[in-house]
């Protein structure tokens, strides 16, 4: 790797679809923990700290569906719907 490669900004970007799936994740795992009585906020932003996926309710497949994503993922669907 030549010097000038770690001077260059790389860039990051997330398919439209992918955006959508996320979106879908975080909306179905947020009412999961909302059914069984969680505070859905603490338990997701528990989560994407420490990706521990216990913080998650396996209630209506919900720790399942938030392990198909990668964190920074989720995060960037997070930053982004924030930002809008």
């Amino acid at each position: 790797m030549s010097k000038d490669s770690f001077e260059e900004t790389m860039m990051f970007k997330v398919d439209k679809e992918q955006e959508l799936v996320a979106r879908d994740i975080l909306v179905n795992v947020y009412q999961a923990l909302k059914e069984k009585g969680y505070n859905p906020i603490n338990q997701i932003v528990g989560y994407l700290l420490s990706g521990d996926p216990a913080y998650i309710t396996s209630h209506n497949n919900a720790r399942n569906l938030i392990r198909r994503l990668e964190r920074d993922e989720l995060l960037e669907e997070l930053v982004t719907e924030y930002l809008k």
